[in-house]
């Protein structure tokens, strides 16, 4: 099990962020994001939203740097992608 973070590259709230994802399991992504002071609001059904500033805390804590599409790659590979389309319907 892996906790992947790519390039803070989205801008939204006057900032940049990167998404945090697992590689497996979403208990290990919550637990990783709890014990690093990542807030549950920040979790959008397969990924969490996470602050430039907090990327380079996130990585020395053990979250593995990889480019947005090896993210997306292995996300889906994991059978944890919510599609564009399951999002819609949730939210």
């Amino acid at each position: 099990m892996t906790i992947l973070i790519d390039n803070p590259l989205w801008p939204a709230h006057g900032r940049l962020w990167a998404h945090l994802v697992s590689d497996s399991d979403l208990a290990e992504l919550h637990a990783f994001a709890h014990a690093n002071g990542i807030p549950r609001r920040a979790f959008d059904l397969d990924h969490y939203d996470v602050p430039d500033e907090a990327h380079p805390r996130l990585i020395a804590a053990g979250a593995t740097h990889v480019e947005g599409r090896e993210l997306v790659r292995r996300l889906i590979a994991s059978g944890l992608r919510v599609t564009a389309r399951e999002r819609r319907s949730i939210h």
